[in-house]
């Protein structure tokens, strides 16, 4: 059998000039061949042909790298320390940071970082006071005593009592319960109705370390405590009270002192007054949702006759009755510096909402007074009807949820026809009857007309 002869390939003249093209572009550019380049370069899976970086890329890359161990910051330009700055990590220790880093950007990241929840305008706007401000306050709120090592604290507030301004502390949890005395001593005390005290958190070692506080609101029980839940965990003892008393007397810069839903009764306030007496700083003082009655109420009359420089003061959700607001009516008749007096959810009665009155006619400061819900009615309406009228000082008042009736509301609305002063009245729930509740309206709309005028 033949076989058939071998075809001869050509290669048209149009292929071979491609091909000559080709060679001749790949002695130009290897890099367009790959089957050279494999020839002179190493099998590296992370190499690539883009540029080496700059130096200084290099140097800032390093300096972010090290910084824990070798903090360089001063001495870069601007431009090079604004990049490090926003390359830097956010767990670097405060004990580098603190004095080393002033930049807010660095410091709201650390925060956003942190917390879910970063409200800067709480802080004065600024984001490394928040830090500092929120980093101290959960270490108290988790602070157990004679548990946790107080040694971190104090570590802790040596690097951030400069930034510092104010603590809210929303819990204080109480001593480690141990041992079978305590368990002999709580079965008995359960079985009376009642439990042992357990003190909590000693505020002195903490505020005399922090020269630049100013503001201080503290709540004495436990947050999300659960199926554990137990009266004396919410418990102020007399032992907090004079802890917390002597802390605050000696805080000479401290303006604001909140200590709400506590438990605060006549006894331990009248040990928190007896401290606070002649306070160099303190102009506002809130003790709101506690248990304070007509004894607690004399003793805050004698600190605001003459013994304080207060100009706001909040006792919303007490238990003063009649007794209790002549007391405190009685300061308010010399008083020179309070400005606003929160009374709103007590028991005053119209003994109480008259003495108030009383004083309001002869007080020549006060601008806002809050007596909402005070089982208020008609004799208390017609004496404020006064007032309106002849104090020029008063602003703003509260009298939702008092039955004042319509002839209290018809007293109320032929004085504010006469008062150009008065922008804010809540006359919710009180009975004044629709045609004086209106025409009150109208008179503050008036008012507040008028006084945008004023400052135009």
């Amino acid at each position: 059998m033949v076989e058939p002869p071998l075809v001869q390939r050509t290669m048209s003249p149009t292929t071979q000039n491609h091909s000559n093209d080709a060679i001749k572009t790949n002695k130009n550019n290897p890099a367009a061949d790959p089957r050279l380049m494999r020839r002179i370069i190493a099998e590296d899976p992370e190499w690539s042909l883009a540029t080496v970086p700059l130096l200084h890329e290099l140097c800032i890359k390093h300096i972010v790298g090290n910084f824990k161990e070798n903090p360089i910051l001063e001495g870069l330009n601007t431009k090079d320390k604004a990049k490090v700055l926003q390359l830097l990590p956010t767990d670097i220790p405060i004990s580098i940071s603190a004095s080393l880093i002033d930049d807010e950007g660095y410091w709201k990241r650390c925060c956003q970082a942190r917390w879910q929840i970063c409200d800067v305008s709480k802080h004065g706007g600024d984001w490394k006071r928040m830090f500092f401000e929120r980093n101290l306050e959960d270490l108290i709120e988790h602070f157990v005593p004679d548990s946790s090592d107080p040694s971190l604290l104090y570590d802790v507030m040596k690097l951030s009592a400069n930034f510092i301004r104010c603590l809210n502390i929303k819990q204080l949890l109480p001593p480690v319960r141990s041992g079978a005395k305590f368990e002999e001593v709580s079965d008995v005390s359960s079985e009376a109705g009642d439990s042992p005290d357990i003190d909590h958190f000693d505020f002195n070692e903490i505020i005399s370390r922090l020269s630049n506080l100013q503001e201080l609101h503290v709540t004495y029980g436990v947050r999300d405590c659960g199926m554990n839940f137990e009266w004396n965990l919410f418990k102020f003892t007399p032992k907090d009270c004079s802890l917390l008393a002597k802390a605050v007397k000696n805080c000479r810069t401290l303006r604001v002192l909140r200590l709400h839903r506590s438990g605060v009764n006549d006894e331990l306030v009248r040990v928190l007054i007896s401290h606070l007496l002649d306070h160099p700083a303190l102009i506002t003082l809130d003790l709101s949702y506690n248990k304070i009655s007509d004894s607690g109420a004399r003793a805050i009359g004698k600190f605001l006759n003459g013994h304080s420089k207060l100009i706001h003061l909040n006792l919303c959700g007490n238990q003063i009755r009649g007794p209790g607001a002549s007391a405190i009516s009685h300061a308010l008749q010399k008083n020179t510096t309070l400005r606003t007096l929160n009374i709103r959810l007590n028991r005053l009665s119209d003994e109480g909402g008259q003495a108030l009155c009383k004083a309001l006619m002869k007080n020549k400061i006060l601008s806002l007074l809050d007596i909402g819900t005070n089982d208020l009615t008609e004799p208390t309406a017609m004496a404020l009807a006064k007032v309106i009228l002849h104090n020029k000082v008063i602003t703003s008042v509260n009298l939702s949820c008092n039955k004042l009736g319509p002839d209290g509301g018809k007293a109320l609305q032929e004085s504010m026809e006469e008062n150009r002063r008065i922008i804010n009245m809540d006359l919710r729930l009180t009975e004044v009857g629709q045609e004086s509740e209106y025409c009150i309206n109208q008179v503050l709309k008036r008012n507040k007309e008028d006084l945008i005028h004023r400052f135009q």
